[in-house]
Parts: structure tokens; C-alpha cells; sequence
């Protein structure tokens, strides 16, 4: 493996203007833009108004790339499909509608399980498309945190892309643990069914950190084949969902009444506080929607990375939004026996349904089918989380950072950053061996980790007002009460996943999401206060020099 080049002070965020550009100024890539535009969302034309002039686009990716301040060094293979496909697998509505199905079947039950999916739904189309307008202006695989860097006033940019982006560390190897601690739960239902494997956490744990290893193993030596996988994902997903409720619509000799599904309200929680349980019981509807910065940390191996970064993040989250409510009508409708579905003994009831419904032997077929989508998901959400891993590095902000940020010559993907990923996966899933609700506790700390950090950009990309310089893709004039939708909504979701979810609130049963959260928040600000403040993002310093020169 290879150090990854960056020859000169130039190459840091910021720094890709003439030298003395600086974040946030006049001569700064975020600087020339207004929001006056009268296009509709998702617009990939400028309009003519003379206060919002076009930005100048580079002649190709590799140099709006370079003008970012970066230079090209990971491969650049993936189509447009390729990159939409990435995030599409990632947020897996049979891998997050599923693995959380019991927490929804115990809060809020089949209604919240319904109507809290088309509610939460709509709220991440704004966070979204908010993104992806930010995405279109800055397509780098730094992604978040760059993104808040170029935002923010120039005097705290830093500080900024600094929290940004161990926000986004956090909540990216959460979602690879919660994506592939689900697949290894209902490898160990459908080894129960079929060979009599005993399910306990002891078990779980290991099949867990086998999923890990084989996705490391994927993402290090078959590149390639991940790529191809990646496209063959959404296939699968697209055909597995309709395969899955045309037969359970179709082969079940009962269905639950529609009165059951849009209404039915299910409280097994110990709260007596209907609301609270409503509330919290959103959760499994938001993990799912999670995931889709993939497309922006995948820019730099995208062709037309402007615009198929944007449309990748907003595609994903549309499609898997109807997907997924059609997968959740099918299950929900096919319940046979609900409490009978909440006390199987493989642990994972969509599998009990499947049985129930369809009987042994094709209710297990379908479970591999569920299974394979699981896989898929938890693989590309180890590629995403490298990259993120990488470019983090790649600015010095991670410990031991010259090692994460090393590129494989042969492969040119950062092999280092990869086993990075799996290896803080287990580590958060570990606690599932002495922690009953750990699994619920590792997907709140997956969505508190990344929607705070997707939301920091659209927060001073909002204070920033008219002085930001849109990309080929754009929102237009509805750029600012898109941006304020979101913020609201992820200051709501934030609040509500660190409360506890069980009562009574005991060792087994406590959410550990906050002690995670300030853990990790509490050696990102004491490693900023005592020494990352003088040379994060800053070219000029010793310690950044050093850093990028070639050894």
C-alpha cells in the first residue's frame, strides 16, 4: 500500500482558490450564488436572474475536483446508476424495515408501523434534497464535512468541519454495525429453522463479526465485484420486495383487516404515555432512512459527480420510500398470530410471519432472500464508511490518520480505512452480550451520528443566505424552507432517540445511545481544544506539512 499523494498546502479544503481565497470569502467556491431562482427542486439549469449568477463549471470531474483543492487519486469507474445504487442498498428496506419490525411491533405497533413509515418519509425527502443541493456544489468524497467548511464564517470553519465529520465517523460505523448485526440476527433465525442453531447473543456476536470479516474481505480484495454487486443490489431489492408481498398477498389463507394495519395501536414498552411511545417509536422508520451520503463520499469514483452525487441521494430515499411501505403493508397484513410473531424463537418475527404465511419451506426460501439483501446492504455500507474513513484521515483528524488514509496500488481503494470500519462495527455491537436492548441503542446512535451531521451543512448553508454558489443541481427558490424543514426535523429526531426506550429503566434495558454520543463528542472537543485547533485545515501549519509530504 501507498501513502495517498497530496503534495502541497494547496490541496486542503479551501485551498483550491488562488492562495489567498479563504472559506467563506468573495473568491471562495461557495461565494457567487443567489436563492432567487423560481425553478422547481431539483432543477439542473440556472436561472437568468442577474443576481444568481451561474457558477463556472470545470471541464471535468477530475478538475472541479482539483478546484476543491484535492487531487484525483482513487479510482473514477462508477456510472451514474452506480452511485444511486450504492445508497439505495444502503438504506435496504429489507434490511432496516425488517431488523427493526420487533421494536415497531412493541412501539406504536401496526399503526406506527404504517403511517409513522409515510411520516418519516417525507421528513427525509427535505433533509435529502437539502443535502443533495450542497452535494451538487461540492462533490468530493470528504462530503459532510467539507461541505461545512466551505459554509461556515471563515473563523470557525474549522471548528465546524471538525464536529461535522466525527459526527459523521460516528454515525457511519453505527450504521454498518446496526445494517450487519440485522443480517447476522436472521442468519441466526433462518440457522434455527433449518439446522436447529441455538440463537444467544454469544452466537449473534459471532456471526456478526463473521459478516464484518467477509465484508472486509469484499471491499479489500473485490472491488470490482463490489461494484457489480452494487447493481445487482437494487435488482434485488426491487424484485425481492415484489416476490416477498405478491406472496404474502396472494398464498396466506387470512389477512389482518386494513383496520388492523392503519390503526391497531400496540404498547408493550412499560411507558403509559401514548405519545412518548408514538414518538420514540419512529425510530425504525428513521434507521432505515439512513445511509444516503453514500452517493456524495462516492463522488470521487463517479463520472458527472455534480449532478449524479444529488440525484443518487434523492433517488434512493424516493424509491426505497415507496418500497418500503409496500413491504411493510405485506408483512403487516400477513400476520397470522401477533403475539405468536413476537414470541418466536428465532428471535426475528418478519421470519415467523414468513413461516406462518407461507409455510416452511417457502417462507424460508424468501428469508435467504432477505438475508442476500442484508449482505448487500452491509457491504456497500462498509465501502461508503471507508471513504468517509479516508477522506477524514486524509485532512489529519482521526488518530494514527497517515495509516487510514493509505491507497492499495493495485486496487487503489484505502484497504486500511475499510478493516477501520469493521473493526469499530464490533466494537459497538459488542455490548449486545450483556445489553438487551443494545440492537435499538446502535441504530439510535447511527441516526443521531449522521443526521447531525447531515443537517450542520444545510444549517450554514442557511445562514450563509445568497452567498453560496450552487451547483449544476439545485433546489431554487425553495431552497430555504426546504433547509429550515429539515433542521427542525432533525433537532426533533435527536432529542427523541437518546430518551430511554424500555421502562423500567435498568442496566439491561438502557439506551447507552447518549453515553456513545458524549463519549465520542467528548475526545473530538478535547482533542480540538488541546491541540487539532491549530493545525486541522490549516495548510500552513508544521504539522499538516509534514503530514502531506510524501515519505
Amino acid at each position: 500500500m501507498t501513502n495517498n499523494p497530496r503534495s502541497t498546502p494547496s490541496e486542503q479544503p479551501g485551498r483550491g482558490e488562488p492562495s489567498t481565497a479563504r472559506p467563506g470569502s468573495s473568491a471562495s467556491p461557495g461565494s457567487s450564488a443567489s436563492s432567487g431562482s423560481s425553478e422547481l427542486p431539483g432543477s439542473s439549469g440556472q436561472s437568468g436572474s442577474s443576481a444568481s449568477p451561474a457558477p463556472s463549471v470545470p471541464g471535468s470531474d477530475e478538475e472541479r475536483l482539483a478546484e476543491l483543492g484535492y487531487t484525483q487519486t482513487l479510482a473514477r469507474r462508477m456510472s451514474a446508476f452506480s452511485n444511486y445504487a450504492v445508497s439505495f442498498t444502503i438504506i435496504s428496506v429489507l434490511s432496516g424495515c425488517l431488523t427493526l419490525y420487533l421494536f415497531g411491533m412493541n412501539t406504536g405497533g401496526p399503526v406506527l408501523i404504517t403511517w409513522g413509515w409515510v411520516g418519516v418519509g417525507l421528513m427525509t425527502l427535505f433533509v435529502g434534497l437539502a443535502m443533495a443541493e450542497i452535494c451538487s456544489a461540492y462533490p468530493t468524497s470528504a462530503g459532510l464535512y467539507f461541505w461545512a467548511h466551505r459554509l461556515a464564517p471563515p473563523r470557525s470553519a474549522a471548528a465546524w468541519a471538525w464536529f461535522t465529520g466525527w459526527f459523521n465517523v460516528l454515525g457511519q460505523v453505527a450504521v454498518t454495525a446496526g445494517i450487519d448485526f440485522g443480517a447476522a440476527s436472521f442468519l441466526g433465525a433462518y440457522l434455527n429453522l433449518q439446522f436447529d442453531f441455538g440463537v444467544t447473543p454469544g452466537r449473534t456476536i459471532l456471526l456478526f463479526a463473521a459478516i464484518l470479516f467477509l465484508h472486509g474481505l469484499l471491499n479489500t480484495f473485490g472491488v470490482r465485484i463490489v461494484a457489480i454487486l452494487n447493481s445487482v443490489s437494487v435488482w434485488w431489492h426491487v424484485l425481492g420486495v415484489a416476490v416477498i408481498v405478491g406472496a404474502l398477498t396472494f398464498v396466506p389463507d387470512h389477512h389482518q383487516s386494513a383496520s388492523f394495519v392503519f390503526t391497531e395501536f400496540v404498547n408493550n414498552t412499560g411507558w403509559g404515555n401514548g405519545f412518548y411511545v408514538v414518538m420514540i417509536g419512529l425510530l425504525m422508520a428513521q434507521y432505515t432512512f439512513t445511509g444516503y451520503d453514500a452517493s456524495a463520499h462516492m463522488t470521487e469514483e463517479t463520472h458527472d459527480a455534480a449532478t449524479a452525487g444529488p440525484r443518487g441521494i434523492v433517488q434512493s430515499i424516493w424509491t426505497s420510500w415507496i418500497a418500503g411501505f409496500v413491504l411493510l403493508l405485506g408483512f403487516t397484513f400477513a400476520i397470522q398470530s401477533y403475539d405468536g410473531a413476537l414470541a418466536s424463537p428465532t428471535g426475528a418475527p418478519p421470519a415467523q410471519i414468513l413461516l406462518d404465511a407461507l409455510g416452511a419451506t417457502t417462507g424460508k426460501l424468501l428469508l435467504l432472500v432477505v438475508i442476500g439483501a442484508q449482505l448487500f446492504c452491509g457491504m456497500a455500507s462498509v465501502t461508503a464508511n471507508s471513504r468517509m474513513i479516508y477522506a477524514f484521515s486524509r485532512d489529519g483528524a482521526l488518530p494514527f490518520s497517515r495509516v487510514w488514509h493509505t491507497v492499495s496500488p493495485r486496487t487503489r481503494t484505502p484497504v486500511a480505512a475499510v478493516w477501520l470500519a469493521a473493526a469499530g462495527a464490533l466494537v459497538l455491537g459488542l455490548p449486545y452480550l450483556i445489553n438487551d436492548t443494545a440492537y435499538a441503542a446502535v441504530t439510535s446512535i447511527a441516526v443521531i451520528g449522521l443526521y447531525i451531521a447531515y443537517v450542520i451543512p444545510t444549517l450554514l448553508r442557511l445562514l450563509r443566505g445568497d452567498d453560496f454558489r450552487r451547483g449544476p443541481w439545485h433546489l431554487g427558490r425553495w431552497s430555504r424552507p426546504i433547509g429550515i424543514v429539515a433542521v427542525v426535523w432533525v433537532v426533533v429526531i435527536t432529542v427523541l432517540f437518546m430518551l430511554p426506550q424500555v421502562s423500567p429503566v435498568t442496566w439491561e434495558t438502557f439506551n447507552y445511545a447518549p453515553i456513545a454520543v458524549l463519549v465520542v463528542l467528548g475526545f473530538a472537543a478535547a482533542w480540538w481544544l488541546a491541540s487539532a485547533r491549530h493545525w486541522f485545515l490549516n495548510p500552513d501549519h508544521k504539522r499538516t506539512i509534514a503530514r502531506n509530504t510524501p515519505r
